[in-house]
């Protein structure tokens, strides 16, 4: 078989599965993502290991779950000796960088121990985490955030270079907005977030993002790559650039998913949730109304940015020996279920869309399909690998290879369930429930069928998808459902129990330990010769 050259790895922040035309959207038509999709195989069932930016992130790019990599929140920061896709596929010589957002800080702690200097080359690796950061940007730049980081940025340097003055123009032109007297309208105030934002559309973020990857490839040459294009919307702040403020009106918009009895007697920690500041804003008539045009605006910009990518990479053959991948960190609740944000295990927040482009012919027979199989974001690493011909770190991937089912093969062993995970020790939910910050966590197992919650400390959530697609009804305290709550409690032990911790050594070393076990002259247990 032929191996994978180039991988072009797209990532959107925040975009629901459902907010994409081959996804089913009625309203908001992406005719680019979607032609990626008839080239290849779009996923119908894809989840994150966790419904968190850095978590997320973290286990995309180990292939490992929350708890095995340690990076639990944003800021919490990957240990030194986790290894990511830089670290896998640089040894085969492919040049791997990120263009736009990883939301991974550096264990500088563990640097400082090692005596390893930011600056330095392996430096720059180890905290960027793998990659090369050729334009490392998170999105997130408020003015005093931007000061206390020592306030350069280097599209700002850009902007200013485009004409745009101050301080921080992303702050004042990419996420303000102007009013009537002048005055500077900010992003960060969801009532602005149907104004058009004051930069020019072909300066603004997701077109930035997109000419940086281009250039990339373009310096890379002929040399291996995996280009991470991580654009940094439709993640908040929700406003978009002139036209795409205002290319859906309310014709288009999705009903909100919420029902009243949710309210009623809810999960502990689900209500501890509902009650936070951004749940009950979403929760207010004309709220998730003045957001849906930028967050759908946002969407059909990066579509259409996409386009001319993909068009770019057809016009110069690249797309012959390129794999495409096309995902996002995790969903947005959007007022569904009374929430903002994301963080929990609704299908709004913890499942993604997913297309992979294998240009490969042995991906010939399943291009344009659906497939159903459940799977999950650490099986990208282990896609990667096999794609490129890397060795597998099976001792340390806690994903499976895609490739089987890229190819029109779904293994007899496939997994029927998948995992997500959460630490809400940094929420003001957690304050409201009284609970000590070791103790905020709650896990998802997920079946075709049932949906089961455990949060330590509180009764769980039990949904039954089959007769609930909209898991409004939560079964996880009916005395009726016992039986099955316990099955799934039991399933999720066992996956938790199934975690790769031991890291150091390979399965192939711990054999080889074994039958050398009474060659190295120490004897245990031996009564005579």
């Amino acid at each position: 078989m032929t191996k994978i050259k180039n991988i072009l790895f797209i990532m959107a922040d925040q975009l629901r599965w459902d907010y994409l035309s081959c996804y089913g959207h009625p309203h908001l038509h992406t005719p680019n993502i979607d032609r990626l999709a008839e080239r290849g195989v779009r996923f119908d069932r894809a989840y994150v290991q966790s419904p968190v930016c850095g978590p997320s992130r973290a286990s995309c790019y180990t292939g490992r779950t929350v708890f095995s990599h340690g990076a639990t929140w944003n800021r919490v920061p990957l240990p030194i000796g986790e290894l990511t896709l830089g670290d896998y596929l640089r040894p085969l010589g492919v040049r791997t960088a990120v263009v736009g957002k990883t939301h991974m800080v550096p264990d500088r702690e563990g640097m400082a121990r090692l005596g390893l200097n930011g600056s330095t080359e392996i430096g720059i690796r180890v905290s960027q985490p793998g990659f090369d950061p050729y334009e490392r940007d998170d999105g997130l730049h408020p003015t005093p955030m931007l000061r206390n980081k020592g306030g350069t940025l280097h599209y700002n340097d850009w902007l200013r270079q485009q004409g745009y003055e101050g301080e921080n123009p992303w702050n004042d032109y990419a996420n303000a907005a102007e009013g009537p007297d002048g005055a500077l309208l900010s992003g960060w105030h969801l009532k602005n977030s149907n104004l058009p934002a004051r930069v020019q559309e072909e300066h603004s973020e997701t077109a930035y993002m997109t000419m940086r990857a281009r250039e990339f490839i373009e310096e890379t040459g002929d040399r291996p790559w995996l280009c991470h294009l991580s654009y940094i919307k439709p993640h908040w702040p929700y406003m978009a650039p002139a036209p795409y403020h205002d290319m859906f009106g309310p014709e288009t918009w999705l009903p909100a998913v919420r029902s009243e009895p949710e309210r009623e007697n809810p999960n502990p920690v689900y209500g501890a949730f509902m009650g936070m500041e951004v749940s009950e804003t979403f929760s207010m008539q004309g709220v998730r109304e003045t957001v849906l045009p930028a967050y759908m605006g946002l969407i059909k910009q990066i579509d259409d940015h996409l386009g001319r990518l993909f068009s770019w990479l057809e016009e110069t053959g690249k797309d012959k020996d390129t794999m495409i991948v096309f995902t996002s960190d995790h969903g947005d609740y959007l007022g569904d279920h009374w929430m903002g944000e994301k963080e929990l295990f609704h299908e709004v927040s913890v499942r993604v869309p997913l297309i992979i482009y294998d240009p490969r012919p042995e991906a010939d027979a399943t291009r344009g399909t659906v497939c159903d199989a459940l799977v999950e974001a650490i099986d990208l690493v282990p896609t990667f690998l096999e794609a490129t011909g890397a060795p597998i770190a099976s001792h340390r991937l806690e994903g499976r290879s895609l490739q089987p089912l890229l190819h029109g093969c779904t293994p007899e062993d496939w997994r029927d369930a998948v995992f997500s995970e959460i630490d809400y020790a940094f929420y003001a939910a957690r304050e409201a429930l009284d609970v000590d910050v070791s103790e905020a966590r709650g896990y998802m197992l997920r079946t075709a069928r049932w949906k089961y919650i455990h949060f330590k400390g509180f009764p769980p959530q039990l949904f039954d998808l089959r007769h609930d697609p909209d898991e409004f009804e939560d079964l996880g305290r009916n005395p009726d459902y016992e039986m099955v709550r316990q099955e799934m409690h039991s399933r999720l032990l066992d996956r938790l129990t199934s975690r790769k911790n031991r890291v150091t050594m390979t399965d192939e070393g711990v054999r080889a330990l074994r039958r050398d076990e009474d060659s190295s002259g120490i004897l245990i247990g031996k009564w005579a010769p």
